[in-house]
């Protein structure tokens, strides 16, 4: 599957910019860059650069033809990101000198490179393995350090070297019984059953306590979700607006004004935060209200954080504690957390009758209107968030192709188990525990497909 040709793409975003970065790749890589390539110092001839050196020449297109001042930078393999012979030049970010060196390289024999390819010849070579080049996507696309920090640990192996570490061992007693299998007629016994039995609950274990954290990793990697709930007109979309410093939702005096959930995400102190306005919860006066209404609840559903805000000056202390309970009966095995806010402190007049009772809710009391207290409810809003942070510092999964592979994994593994309890046939357990390595395989890529990898890597932007 891996060609042998050279390759280039542009590196660097796409359009105008101080400096743009083309990037080459492949046997050709330096016979190519020489013949268009001249440093300034007429004495330096193209095989005297040194390697992982930076050096300013001259591009030309034809003989005397000039097209931009660059800097090159050599890379000999296997010393490269792709193990092959890279050369990077450093040109200016003009669109025309990008387009124009790209045909430069394309009619010196160069081909230019299809999405991901370049991480896809560093995985083929064994540079990375597939969690790797995954986490490399992840890397360029977050948009937050947690995002950033789980990319950098599956980057660096830490989830890959898990996997890798459960499947050896489960490869040692898949070997184990399959020569049990060979000199069946023996009726001899080189798999210790008890020592096999306690490996598939360790390993179950393991694979289980990634699954779990699959559904937190993901909503790290696309922002934790906060639904703002309440009645109409308590000021939510006021509250929306100020979290994300920008008139994102309509705000009037008129009850029911948002009709279809509105979000956003903010990063604050490093974290993700995908804010959602939703639908006063009330009594639907029509068909299209009572639509966003049914919406309202199926946010709270996916919601990791419910903020529900009441207008101090009208709501009843009875009311908001009957609303509470409610809540937690509903939720309370899904782990949500839930904030109490009151709002409109700025017209407050007196004290509501039941302030006491109110306070044992500890609601954070703002203004939307004046921004009063948002530091309050965002300083509550982090510390949530950095506790949960804290709570997951395993190995955390992200990829909804990993969780896949995982699960079948552990399917595999949980028959193989029952077969062993049930002192069921060796080629029974053995079949079963081949499928579970095969799916872990799978995971790092020592097992893979065409079709698995075209759907990797034709996500990657060009140029990586």
């Amino acid at each position: 599957m891996l060609n042998e040709d050279t390759i280039c793409a542009v590196s660097t975003p796409f359009g105008t910019g101080a400096i743009s970065i083309i990037r080459l790749s492949g046997k050709d890589a330096f016979g190519i860059s020489e013949k268009i390539w001249k440093s300034k110092n007429s004495n330096l001839h193209f095989n005297e650069l040194k390697y992982h050196h930076a050096y300013l020449g001259n591009i030309f297109q034809e003989e005397n033809i000039f097209l931009d001042e660059a800097i090159i930078t050599l890379f000999k393999s296997p010393e490269s990101f792709t193990t092959e012979d890279v050369v990077e030049f450093s040109c200016h970010g003009s669109i025309y000198i990008q387009h124009q060196l790209l045909q430069l390289l394309i009619r010196n024999g160069a081909r230019a490179a299809q999405p991901g390819e370049f991480s896809l010849r560093a995985f083929l070579n064994g540079r990375i393995d597939l969690t790797q080049a995954e986490a490399i996507a992840d890397l360029i696309s977050s948009t937050s350090q947690s995002a950033h920090r789980l990319a950098i640990q599956q980057m660096r192996g830490g989830f890959s070297n898990e996997i890798k570490v459960l499947r050896s061992k489960l490869l040692n007693f898949s070997s184990m019984l399959e020569l049990e299998l060979d000199f069946s007629e023996e009726d001899v016994e080189f798999a210790n059953r008890d020592e096999l039995k306690n490996l598939l609950l360790d390993i179950l274990s393991h694979i289980s306590n990634l699954l779990e954290s699959y559904k937190f990793g993901n909503i790290i990697k696309t922002g934790i979700p906060v639904t703002i709930v309440g009645k109409p007109n308590v000021g939510k979309s006021t509250l929306l607006n100020i979290l994300l410093d920008e008139d994102k939702a309509i705000v009037t005096d008129i009850p029911g004004t948002t009709r279809d959930a509105i979000e956003d995400v903010m990063v604050i102190q490093g974290i993700a935060f995908r804010f959602i306005d939703t639908a006063g919860l009330r009594e639907a006066t029509d068909m299209i209200e009572n639509m966003g209404i049914e919406k309202t609840y199926e946010k709270i559903e996916k919601a990791s954080i419910v903020l529900y805000m009441f207008d101090i000056n009208e709501s009843s202390v009875e009311e908001i504690k009957t609303t509470i309970t409610d809540f937690n009966k509903k939720y309370i095995n899904q782990n949500k957390k839930l904030i109490v806010v009151a709002n409109k402190t700025d017209i407050l007049i007196e004290s509501p009758k039941g302030f006491k009772d109110l306070m044992d809710l500890e609601p954070i009391f703002i203004s939307a209107k004046r921004g009063e207290n948002i530091n309050i409810l965002v300083e509550k809003l982090t510390k949530y968030a950095s506790e949960e942070l804290n709570n997951n510092e395993g190995n955390i999964i992200t990829n909804s192709r990993h969780y896949e592979s995982l699960h079948k994994a552990h399917e595999s593994i949980s028959r193989s188990q029952n077969a062993l309890t049930n002192n069921s046939s060796t080629e029974f357990i053995a079949s079963d525990i081949r499928t579970a390595l095969h799916y872990l395989a799978e995971i790092t890529g020592e097992v893979t497909t065409e079709e698995i990898l075209g759907n990797i890597f034709s996500k990657f932007c060009i140029g990586k």
